[in-house]
């Protein structure tokens, strides 16, 4: 059975090494968004300290507000289970705050994703 992984990476400075770490595991092929949560946005939308017009160093120091969120189809759970295991190789232990959290859900039908991908 097919599955679709899903992993949120809370740093995205993290992204790069957790890319690595699903390539030497076996993903074929990942596909990487740029993403926020819901409580990121409003603690940006809560920020009141910030000038009407930043100085260039002000706003590079400004950690950045978003996620990458990665995904992949995989072939069968040993597979999920590689995934899973890379990525907390790369980022810890997935139930602490601030790192990440991954699920894989069944996919039931796959057009265009071949075998040599």
């Amino acid at each position: 059975m097919n599955y679709m992984v899903i992993l949120v990476v809370d740093d995205p400075d993290r992204c790069d090494s957790v890319l690595d770490a699903w390539d030497a595991a076996g993903a074929r092929g990942v596909t990487i968004l740029e993403s926020t949560g819901l409580a990121r946005m409003k603690r940006a939308a809560q920020r009141d300290d910030m000038p009407l017009i930043p100085s260039m160093a002000r706003l590079l120091s400004v950690r950045e507000e978003r996620h990458r969120t990665l995904f992949s189809v995989v072939q069968g759970e040993e597979m999920v289970e590689k995934l899973s295991a890379a990525a907390q190789a790369v980022l810890g232990d997935l139930s602490q705050p601030h790192t990440g959290f991954l699920f894989a859900v069944p996919v039931s039908h796959v057009v265009g994703l071949s075998a040599e991908d």
